[in-house]
């Protein structure tokens, strides 16, 4: 009996973050197929505008139909998830390949958007909202 060989899939790993959630992407050469926390894209996103997000850098690039990404997601709600996921993608795409760099830069791919939640201070309900003043 022979042993069978063991075919190793070479991956292409980018980390994306976006307000509070962290997207670890493992791209491979395939046919264009996306899980997400080990289910169907499709079915962790069910909004097209949130999927259109997710593959944006695919699209730009013109690699939809050649890698494989398979995607785990924490923390944040589904907007900062899928920010988180194509800040990653992008920056595993530029690991697979370095001369897409000017088009993932120029769509602002590469950015980690830096606007997070701001803190709520001691003394007040909010971040910014006070509670009723009242004179006497």
């Amino acid at each position: 009996m022979a042993t069978a060989a063991k075919i190793e899939k070479i991956e292409f790993l980018g980390t994306g973050r976006r307000k509070t959630a962290v997207a670890r992407v493992r791209l491979a050469s395939g046919n264009g197929k996306i899980t997400v926390n080990g289910r169907e894209f499709e079915n962790y996103f069910p909004l097209e505008t949130l999927r259109s997000t997710v593959t944006q850098p695919f699209t730009v690039t013109g690699t939809a139909e050649k890698m494989d990404a398979r995607i785990n997601i924490s923390g944040g709600g589904p907007n900062g998830q899928a920010g988180a996921a194509r800040h990653g993608i992008a920056r595993a795409l530029l690991k697979f390949d370095a001369n897409l760099r000017p088009q993932l830069k120029a769509e602002g791919f590469l950015t980690r958007d830096p606007r997070m939640r701001e803190r709520k201070k001691y003394g007040q309900p909010g971040a910014r909202k006070r509670f009723q003043f009242s004179k006497r």
